[in-house]
């Protein structure tokens, strides 16, 4: 009996210990891969061209004009962070300002196609920033929208203080999605009164949960515990806390949700638990015919733009 159970304690440690080594390898893994910030710059540039051709050179025009311009704050837990902005294509008849949020691994390039859309389509002013851990931006980890919310937040206020606009609406694109939904739970602005969110998911633990499936199926699940404690200690959050789905219920403004009925990346499912959790404010869904993850714009450009359009003008009358 003594030799079983020494031999169940040792077999328990060595869990507990592999378990900790892959929690803290799954952490490492999804938060702080390479390469990031200054090094990946001109892959991200050329990824804006193929999502829209001639969006760098479209960049570069304005910014050689000065009219599109940069600016640095000190961002949340004192790293700096960096944004791009640019008035609206007519500034004396702009319609408000837009923040443009982009996804995991990507930079303030990469959805030009939005920041377009938005100044020479919509004609609304428009600042688009680096996450922490992208871009220009300082920072340790993926914060993977959660602890972005509060970055967002500051931007928020630095827009309105460049635009002095009465209506701003937030739009992101996969974790960039997520980070406007967990944004709007929070208390925001007057001014702050339209989201869109593109194919973010419904919380941190479900969308590693899903690639961890889909790249590491011999993973046991009970790992993601694992690897959220040691988050939790090192950097101060938890997967299970960050949650689009939680932060909804609280968001009364409105909101515009959109996903391709073919993403794999962001099961399309995740849309339907957006979409579900927002139980208060106005709310718009479109799920879009053989789009997969973050090529919906692509799928149907004029579509999306005028269904953008068309949500926004709805949203000002509320």
């Amino acid at each position: 009996m003594t030799r079983i159970l020494k031999l169940a304690v040792i077999a328990f440690a060595a869990f507990t210990v592999s378990g900790c080594l892959a929690g803290k390898f799954m952490s490492r893994y999804a938060l702080t891969p390479e390469p990031h910030g200054l090094a990946d710059i001109e892959r991200t540039r050329h990824k804006a061209d193929s999502l829209c051709p001639g969006s760098t050179a479209w960049y570069d025009s304005l910014k050689d004009q000065n009219i599109l311009k940069d600016t640095t704050i000190v961002g949340y837990r004192d790293f700096k962070v960096h944004a791009c902005y640019v008035p609206a294509k007519d500034p004396a008849n702009a319609q408000g300002t837009a923040i443009v949020v982009h996804g995991y691994g990507d930079n303030h390039f990469v959805f030009l196609y939005l920041v377009r859309m938005y100044r020479d389509e919509l004609n609304y002013n428009v600042l688009f920033p680096d996450l922490q851990y992208h871009g220009y931006s300082e920072g340790d980890h993926i914060q993977m929208g959660w602890y972005d919310r509060f970055d967002v937040e500051k931007w928020i206020e630095v827009a309105h203080n460049i635009f002095n606009d009465n209506f701003m609406v937030l739009h992101g694109v996969s974790m960039g999605g997520a980070t406007v939904m967990m944004t709007s739970g929070d208390e925001l602005p007057d001014y702050v009164r339209a989201f869109v969110e593109d194919c973010g998911y419904s919380s941190v633990v479900t969308q590693f949960n899903n690639n961890r499936k889909q790249s590491f199926k011999f993973i046991p699940p009970d790992v993601l515990q694992s690897a959220s404690l040691v988050t939790k200690k090192k950097y101060g959050w938890g997967f299970w806390e960050a949650s689009s789905v939680k932060q909804l219920a609280k968001c009364e403004k409105p909101m515009l949700f959109i996903h391709g009925d073919a993403d794999d990346f962001v099961p399309t499912d995740n849309v339907y638990k957006n979409y579900d959790a927002k139980v208060n404010g106005y709310k718009e869904i479109w799920v879009v015919p053989g789009a997969v993850h973050a090529n919906s714009y692509a799928k149907a450009p004029q579509e999306y733009t005028q269904r953008v359009r068309d949500f926004l003008a709805k949203a000002k009358t509320l």
